[in-house]
Order: C-alpha cells, then sequence, then structure tokens
C-alpha cells in the first residue's frame, strides 16, 4: 500500500497540472490561428503558423508605451507596499501600544470590504487632486493594502525574539532594529508579497480603466481590453497580446520562485 500511494499523489499532481497549463497552451495555439479558426465550430487544436497575430499587436496598440505604463505602476505599487506594509507589520507584530489589538482589527476587516466600494471616493479623490490620466492616479491607491500587513505580521511573529532582545541591549530603537535587523531577516517574506503584488498591479484592469482614459496613458490588461470590439473581436490578436504581456510576470515568478514559496510557508508558522 506505501508503494502505491506516491504513484497515486503522482497522478493527481499531473492531471492537476494538466488542468492549469491547458488554458495557457490554449492561448498559444489561439493565437497562432485566423480569425475563422479561431471561431470555427468544432474547433480545431492545431496551430496555423499565423505569426504575423504578434505584429499586429504593435500595430493596434501603443504598446511601448503601456508597457511602460505597466512597469512603472508596477515597481511603484510593489516598493510601496513592500516599505509601508513592512512598517506597519513590524508595529503590529513587535511593538506593544494601546489600542493595538483593536486597530489591526480593524485592518482585517478591510478584507472583507468589496474592492469595488472604494472606487467612487478615490476617483473623486484622483480628480480632486487633477490626477486623471497620470500614472500617480494608477500608482497611489496600490501602495498599502491590509493583505500585506497581515502577511508579513505573520512572518515577524514567526522570527525569534532573542535576536531583538540582543539589538536593544546594544542600544538600538525600534527602527535601527526594523530596518537593519528585522527587514533583512524577512526576505523571504517581502519577496512573496512583492510576487503577489507584482501579479496583482499587473493584471489590474478595472482601476486602471476607471481613471485613465487615453490609450498612452493606459496599462497593458487595459490597452488589451481597448481591443475586444462591440460586435467582433480578433481571438488570435487578443491572445497574441495577452501572451506578450504574461511573459514578464512569468519571468520574475520564476526566477524567484523559490524564496516566494518560502516566504508563503514561513508567514504561518506562528500565531
Amino acid at each position: 500500500m506505501s508503494e502505491r500511494r506516491p504513484l497515486g499523489v503522482h497522478a493527481v499532481l499531473a492531471v492537476s497540472s494538466l488542468l492549469m497549463v491547458a488554458p495557457f497552451a490554449w492561448q498559444i495555439v489561439t493565437s497562432l490561428k485566423t480569425l475563422s479558426s479561431a471561431t470555427a465550430v468544432p474547433p480545431t487544436f492545431l496551430p496555423e503558423g499565423r505569426w504575423d497575430n504578434y505584429a499586429k499587436v504593435f500595430d493596434l496598440l501603443p504598446f511601448g508605451e503601456q508597457f511602460l505604463n505597466t512597469v512603472v505602476m508596477s515597481a511603484g505599487r510593489v516598493a510601496g507596499q513592500v516599505l509601508f506594509c513592512s512598517m506597519a507589520a513590524y508595529a503590529f507584530a513587535r511593538l506593544r501600544f494601546p489600542g493595538r489589538n483593536l486597530l489591526f482589527g480593524l485592518f482585517l476587516s478591510v478584507l472583507m470590504v468589496p474592492p469595488q466600494l472604494f472606487v467612487i471616493p478615490q476617483y473623486q479623490i484622483m480628480s480632486t487632486l487633477g490626477w486623471l490620466n497620470s500614472l500617480q492616479a494608477i500608482i497611489v491607491p496600490g501602495l498599502f493594502s491590509a493583505f500585506g500587513v497581515f502577511l508579513l505580521r505573520q512572518f515577524f511573529l514567526a522570527l525569534p525574539r532573542e535576536i531583538e532582545e540582543a539589538a536593544r541591549l546594544d542600544g538600538a530603537g525600534p527602527w535601527r532594529i526594523y530596518w537593519s535587523i528585522m527587514l533583512p531577516l524577512a526576505r523571504p517574506g517581502l519577496v512573496a508579497l512583492a510576487v503577489l503584488t507584482l501579479l496583482w498591479a499587473w493584471n489590474d484592469l478595472f482601476w486602471p480603466l476607471v481613471v485613465n482614459t487615453d490609450p498612452e496613458r493606459m496599462t497593458l490588461s487595459a490597452g488589451l481590453a481597448a481591443l475586444q470590439g462591440q460586435y467582433q473581436t480578433d481571438y488570435p490578436v487578443l491572445m497574441a497580446g495577452s501572451l506578450i504581456a504574461s511573459l514578464p510576470v512569468i519571468a520574475v515568478f520564476v526566477f524567484l520562485q523559490r524564496q516566494f514559496i518560502q516566504g508563503i510557508a514561513h508567514t504561518g508558522t506562528k500565531g
């Protein structure tokens, strides 16, 4: 029985992997078809080598500008989340002050509120500041998140207190302990938050569509959404653009996957 169990586990993992990869493989196949083949019934499963679909993406969209906007927006959100969330998480995990647990509970309650409820007040703020159709309009609302605070707080709680106590005996204050000692030790957790924030920012569609209507100020997700017509959509071109837009995020995840998994695993070691 012990010899069959690993085989069953591997079979389940293999089937699950195929189900996960199937949409991505279908995207690649569709990007190499003509529109008639992509919408044919019954569907065809073989690509037709239409590499010109990838060239059409650059003809229909200001792809370079939108790619740069996406990179700047994602980098700004990642930097803000790593800095601000780590400071708040360290305060909730290590510092003692009146109302700490109540305030942390209020932070967690934000996770239960649908983000769509914040769209109108956030839009009014951006409009009042004159930030519509600008990069700061899509960066600033994503600089902080309650989830990031919760994730890093759990990681800080798992770190040994002896290191912090030794630093205090040497005369280090809270800011020095946070910046020079705790932050380097929390690197796996920071990487995990950075990767998750990058994925959310790169794929964010709704908010960039709301605040930016200028195609040259849009992100890739919003620009690709503009390829969907009211009566007809060129699905091969849309799939080609989506595939190009996905490659940078896939590369980042492959490069940081070990630290990402380590960071996620360590967040639940201590409550």
